[in-house]
């Protein structure tokens, strides 16, 4: 299946959540059992030589990703969560928004000093939230090998931003204009 055909499986909602945007909905990629096998295997291809300890998945979408590329690697899974939502012992990190802050957070403890981590989401647009989750592992003494999308938005900068602020990044599948 080419990028090409993965591309087409992805709905464009317009007006999405506010009037203007293109919403790039992953979920019926997901939900097409050839092109979401074929997603993760070309995600595997791009993560296998760089030997992670672990994958980390930001909440929500990179969790459904970031599981299924760990599973393939034989690697360990660590969910980054929205302020609030993990049980135990938590570090954090706030950021910003464009209306406002926000925070991220994992318990404490899981990823090692030292681990060598992939970072994984559905999708990077402006990058505010891979830019604090990158933040937050590498404040836990972890190396982000590496930032890995499904899906670029390049006219909002986030790719740009996280590769200014030293985290390599890669995208399989990109959408020109907002």
């Amino acid at each position: 299946m080419s990028i090409d055909s993965l591309t087409a499986l992805i709905r464009t909602i317009p007006d999405f959540p506010k009037p203007g945007i293109m919403f790039r909905d992953v979920t019926t990629l997901l939900a097409d059992g050839p092109g979401f096998a074929e997603l993760v295997d070309r995600l595997v291809n791009v993560a296998r030589p760089l030997d992670a300890d672990l994958i980390v998945g930001i909440e929500a979408r990179g969790f459904i990703l970031g599981a299924a590329l760990a599973h393939a690697l034989g690697k360990g899974f660590v969910p980054v969560r929205k302020k609030g939502k993990l049980p135990g012992k938590v570090v954090g990190i706030d950021y910003v928004l464009e209306y406002g802050t926000d925070r991220l957070e994992l318990h404490e403890g899981q990823v090692p000093q030292g681990a060598r981590v992939i970072l994984v989401d559905d999708l990077i647009a402006t990058g505010g939230t891979a830019l604090a989750a990158a933040q937050l592992l590498r404040e836990q003494g972890a190396s982000v090998l590496m930032a890995l999308f499904a899906v670029d938005l390049p006219d909002l900068g986030g790719k740009a931003a996280l590769e200014a602020d030293g985290v390599a990044s890669q995208a399989l599948i990109v959408f020109e204009g907002e």
